[in-house]
């Protein structure tokens, strides 16, 4: 290993957990049971690195070499980019140039104009994607991620499938079918997603204002009943929340999806083209953990006619909704799956 990544995976390993996981080894195979998470231990994911990005100035980490094949890890609300604090160095040591950026609103992600719209709405942090990695310089990259990075993720693959070589999606298709949203879901799912329908009000504004981390640990503890998290690893994540933006950004990505908010001019093109639920066609892994408490897991089969071409679905056992940090080794396992292959 060089010296370059093994300073990197030094910086960037966040506390592990201990031992390793025998029903993920299951899923990679032999191909990728040489994944081991790592043994070191610091606080959080450092440093931080900042790029223009219009409109954003983009905080991000970045582990591997300058030269590696790319691979863009992405986050979701209440957490930041601790969720890939073992995920990444994983790839870096299989020599990932590996980005690990944080969404609008969260950590040192700022708006260059203060009169920029905060605006949720995932044709923006689906173009937030492309303009990251084109400053960065990306004509390709494996783009991985969950909930909201996982949408992000998916935008891009389905409308800009020549910046995207493959695509690791949590939960399947993440694509928002918002002429639908007003239609009911079993109330077995509709419990879940009590903040979803308290953000819509003024009460849920003000709440996430005061409690924006105890907020995140109630989602938490139903999102992944098996999780054991402690009050460190909380507080890492919660610290990405103090963002000025922060608030604005969720409470419009909520009213926005279930039609109660309106989008803005500039991304009206891409709500539309994504309206039509297009289809993904470059090589993909869907992943579902079996224990999560906000969206139940699946054979897959419901999103197959969503993607054309390579496609694997698969449900790790025991993991609830941030599967990156509660599986790091079979999310890594995917990851490099796409990044290592051909299809």
């Amino acid at each position: 290993m060089s010296k370059e990544i093994k300073h990197n995976c030094r910086s960037f390993l966040g506390t592990a957990a201990v031992g390793i996981v025998t029903a993920e080894m299951a899923l990679m195979g032999n191909a990728h049971a040489s994944f081991d998470k790592p043994k070191a231990s610091e606080l959080r994911l450092a440093p931080i690195k900042q790029i223009n990005a219009a409109p954003l100035d983009i905080g991000y980490y970045e582990a591997g070499p300058s030269n590696g094949f790319p691979v863009l890890l992405l986050h979701r609300f209440p957490y930041s980019i601790d969720s890939y604090v073992d995920v990444a160095p994983m790839l870096a040591m299989r020599e990932c140039r590996v980005i690990v950026p944080y969404l609008r609103g969260h950590g040192s992600t700022r708006f260059l104009n203060s009169k920029t719209p905060r605006s949720g709405q995932q044709s923006e942090i689906g173009a937030d994607v492309i303009a990251l990695m084109d400053a960065l310089k990306l004509n390709r990259a494996v783009l991985a991620g969950y909930d909201w990075g996982g949408r992000a993720a998916c935008v891009v693959a389905a409308l800009y499938p020549e910046r995207c070589t493959g695509l690791v999606s949590v939960n399947g298709y993440l694509i928002q079918d918002i002429a639908k949203a007003k239609l009911p879901i079993p109330p077995s799912i509709e419990s879940g997603l009590w903040y979803q329908y308290y953000f819509q009000t003024e009460r849920g504004r003000a709440g996430l204002i005061a409690n924006r981390r105890e907020i995140a640990k109630a989602l938490w503890i139903r999102n992944s009943p098996n999780w054991h998290f402690d009050e460190a690893t909380l507080d890492r994540h919660a610290s990405a929340f103090d963002n000025l933006d922060y608030v604005d950004i969720v409470i419009h990505s909520y009213r926005h999806r279930l039609g109660l908010a309106a989008g803005y001019p500039p991304y009206e093109e891409i709500e539309n083209r994504l309206a039509a639920q297009p289809i993904i066609t470059v090589p993909t892994i869907t992943l579902d953990g079996d224990a999560d408490g906000i969206v139940p897991a699946t054979d897959g089969k419901s999103a197959a006619a969503k993607f054309i071409g390579y496609r694997q679905h698969r449900v790790v056992p025991s993991v609830g909704h941030n599967l990156p940090q509660e599986a790091p080794i079979a999310f890594a396992a995917a990851v490099w799956e796409l990044a290592s292959k051909k299809h």
